[in-house]
C-alpha cells in the first residue's frame, strides 16, 4: 500500500503531537507515526516550565494544564538546597506545573487530533528515502508494510531516532558516567510542600508530588557515578538509598514505575538535512536535570511549526526553515551545556563538592539578580533568537527575543476578538503586526495579507518598549522587528520589508490564508 502526504511527523510523544498541531494550524496535512499502540503509561517528563505554559496559552491550550498540574512556584539548579523563586519571573505563569508525561501526551493528542491530524498507532517506521521533490517514508503497521510519501519528513522519535539515523545526520557527544534513580511511590509520611530536595555527602535526592497520590522521588549517590548500568532498580534499593540520604523511607510502598537513567549527551550536528528535520530528543540527549528536556523540545516544535508550514504552503521568505536550524541549535547546545554543570553540581560528593553547592546554593538565597537569570535560563523566558542579514547591526534589541503578554487597551483588531493580552491574538497562529501609533488612520490599508494587525497603545508600561511604535511577532512569540522611525510613511515601509523577509514573502499572498 502506498499514500502520499504533506507532512509526517515520526514519533507520537508530546514534541511530535504538539507539531503535528502547529502543523494543522498552519494549513497542512500531517501523520503522525507511533510505533506505540497504547500510550506510555510511565511518565519519563513530569515538569512543564513557564515558558511551555506561555506557549500553550497562546493556543488557547494552556486551561487543562493549568487544572490538572500541581504549580510548584519555584525550580532547583543542580539540585542546590535553595530554590529559585519563579514569582519574580515576568510571565502570566510564574511557576513550573508537575504532570505525568503520559496525562500530557493525552491532552496533547486530543488537540491534535481536534485540530485534524491523523496520529496512526502501531506504526514503527523502519527507513526513508530521500528525493528531489518528497520522501517516501517506509512502515510496518499492523496490517503489514506500507510506504508513505510526503514533502517533509521530521523526527521526533526520540535518542535512538530512526529518521536521524536513515537520514545520516551525525549525533556526535558522550556516554554515560553517571546514572541517577526514580521511583514514582506512595509515600504514607510525605515531606512538607510540592517538592523538597535533600544533598549530603550520602547523595542526592528530591521528592515531588504528583496527582493522584504519588510522590517522585528521584536523586543518585557516590555508587551511581559509574559508566556501567546498574540494573533493574528494586523498592528496597529505592528505600535504602533514601534512608542513607533523607534518613527516613517516607513510608514509601506500592511502586508504580521505578527505572534508572544516565547523562550521556548528545546533540544533532545539524537539525535539517534536505526535506528531512529534527526535533526534541531525535536532536538532544541529555540528563534530565531540572526537567527541561520535554520543554525545550516543545519549544523546537513551536519554532518549526509555523516555518514548515509556509514552506509548505509556498509563502516562505527565502532562508526560513534553514532558520529553525540557524535558531534552535545554539539553544540545544546551550541546554546541554546547562544540564552538564549541574550534573557536576548534583554528583559534587566531596567535601569541596560539597562546599561549591553551600557556596552556589547561598548566592541563590541571597542574591536576586542571580537567582532570576538562572531562573529566567531554566524557564526559557531567556531565549534571543540571533539576527542575520544586511538589517541585522541595525536591529531593535526586542529583535528575536520572547514577547511578553503585552496588555492592551480598546483595539481594532480587523475582525478579532477583543482581546486582553498578546497571547490571545496569538491563537490563530498567524503573524501579528502591532500598531503602537496611536493613530491607526495613518497605516496603509492591506499593508500585510496574511497578518493579523492590531492598534491599540499598551497598558501600563514596560521601558524595553519605550518609543516602540510598531512591531511584528511571529507565530511563535517571538519579536521579529520592531520600528521606532518616527515618520509613519518610514515607519511602515520598515514593516512591509521585515514581514516580507521574516514572515510572508513578496509575491506570495495569494497563497491560501492558514485559517
Amino acid at each position: 500500500m502506498r499514500q502520499t502526504g504533506q507532512v509526517v511527523v515520526v514519533g507520537g510523544g508530546p514534541v511530535g503531537l504538539w507539531l503535528a498541531a502547529e502543523l494543522r494550524l498552519g494549513g497542512v496535512e500531517v501523520t503522525v507515526l507511533e510505533s506505540r499502540r497504547e500510550p506510555d503509561p510511565h511518565s519519563k517528563a513530569l515538569t512543564i516550565h513557564p515558558r511551555t505554559i506561555e506557549i500553550l496559552s497562546c493556543r488557547g491550550a494552556a486551561d487543562p494544564f493549568l487544572a490538572e498540574g500541581v504549580r510548584i512556584p519555584s525550580g532547583h539548579f543542580g539540585g542546590l538546597d535553595d530554590r529559585m523563586d519563579f514569582r519574580v519571573l515576568d510571565t502570566p505563569f510564574p511557576f513550573t506545573l508537575a504532570l505525568p508525561q503520559a496525562r500530557t501526551e493525552g491532552l496533547l493528542e486530543a488537540h491534535a487530533v481536534a485540530a485534524g491530524a491523523r496520529v496512526l498507532r502501531g506504526h514503527r517506521v523502519t527507513g526513508l528515502a530521500e528525493h528531489r521533490d518528497a520522501v517516501t517514508v517506509s512502515v510496518t503497521g499492523p496490517d503489514g508494510p506500507w510506504t508513505l510519501e510526503a514533502e517533509h519528513v521530521v523526527g521526533c522519535d526520540g535518542t535512538r531516532s530512526t529518521v536521524r539515523a536513515a537520514a545520516g545526520i551525525e549525533f556526535p557527544g558522550t556516554e554515560a558516567t553517571t546514572w541517577g534513580w526514580l521511583g514514582d511511590v506512595v509515600l504514607e509520611r510525605p515531606p512538607a510542600g510540592p517538592g523538597v530536595s535533600v544533598s549530603n555527602a550520602a547523595g542526592g535526592m528530591m521528592a515531588v508530588r504528583l496527582p493522584g497520590g504519588l510522590h517522585r522521588l528521584v536523586g543518585g549517590t557516590p555508587e551511581d557515578v559509574r559508566p556501567e548500568h546498574g540494573g533493574e532498580l528494586t523498592l528496597d534499593e529505592l528505600r535504602a538509598k533514601t534512608v542513607r540520604i533523607a534518613g527516613d523511607d517516607f513510608g514509601m510502598r506500592d511502586p508504580v514505575w521505578l527505572s534508572r537513567f544516565g547523562n550521556a549527551t548528545r546533540q544533532a550536528a545539524r537539525y535539517r538535512r534536505g526535506r528531512v528535520l529534527l526535533a526534541g530528543d531525535a536532536a538532544h540527549m541529555h540528563f534530565p536535570t531540572g526537567g527541561v528536556g520535554l520543554n525545550v523540545g516543545f519549544q523546537d516544535a513551536t519554532n518549526l511549526g509555523w516555518k514548515l508550514a509556509a514552506t509548505v504552503r509556498g509563502t516562505a521568505p527565502d532562508g526560513l526553515l534553514d532558520s529553525y536550524h540557524a535558531e534552535r541549535h545554539p539553544v540545544g547546545a546551550a541546554l546541554l551545556e546547562s544540564t552538564r554543570a549541574q550534573t557536576a553540581l548534583m554528583t559534587a560528593y566531596t567535601a569541596e563538592g560539597q562546599a561549591l553547592r553551600a557556596f552556589l546554593s547561598r548566592l541563590v538565597a541571597t542574591v536576586p539578580a542571580f537567582s532570576k537569570e538562572l531562573a529566567e535560563r531554566l524557564a526559557a523566558l531567556d531565549v534571543a533568537y540571533p539576527q542575520v542579514g544586511p538589517g541585522a547591526a541595525g536591529a531593535h534589541p526586542l529583535t528575536g527575543r520572547r514577547a511578553p503578554d503585552l496588555a492592551f487597551g480598546s483595539a481594532d483588531s480587523r475582525g478579532a476578538a477583543p482581546a486582553r493580552g498578546l497571547f490571545a491574538l496569538l491563537r490563530a497562529g498567524r503573524p501579528v503586526l502591532l500598531d503602537l501609533t496611536g493613530t491607526p488612520g495613518a497605516r496603509p490599508a492591506d499593508l500585510a495579507p496574511g497578518v493579523l494587525v492590531h492598534s491599540a497603545r499598551p497598558a501600563g508600561t514596560r521601558a524595553e518598549w519605550s518609543g516602540v511604535r510598531a512591531a511584528l511577532v511571529r507565530p511563535d512569540g517571538h519579536v521579529a522587528w520592531a520600528g521606532t522611525e518616527p515618520d509613519d510613511g518610514d515607519l511602515w515601509a520598515a514593516a512591509l520589508t521585515a514581514i516580507r523577509t521574516t514572515v510572508r514573502a513578496a509575491g506570495r499572498e495569494s497563497a491560501p490564508d492558514p485559517r
